[in-house]
């Protein structure tokens, strides 16, 4: 019977473990950097929406006259 040793792989599992970590924190910045984006533009949506009902309002004291 011949007595075999466990081979050493605690480098795959750190270099594993370091893959996985790359990956969350890239997916974390990604979602980081969509909710910002995101936010800039429900602002932008905001000022037209609000431009617009500027440009509505005057149109309609126009047509009035």
């Amino acid at each position: 019977m011949f007595l075999e040793t466990i081979p050493d792989t605690s480098g795959y599992m750190i270099a594993g473990f370091g893959v996985c970590f790359a990956v969350m924190g890239i997916y974390i910045l990604s979602m980081y950097l969509r909710g910002a984006n995101l936010k800039r533009d429900a602002e932008m949506l905001e000022s037209l929406q609000v431009e617009n009902k500027k440009t509505k309002s005057k149109t309609d004291t126009a047509k009035k006259k």
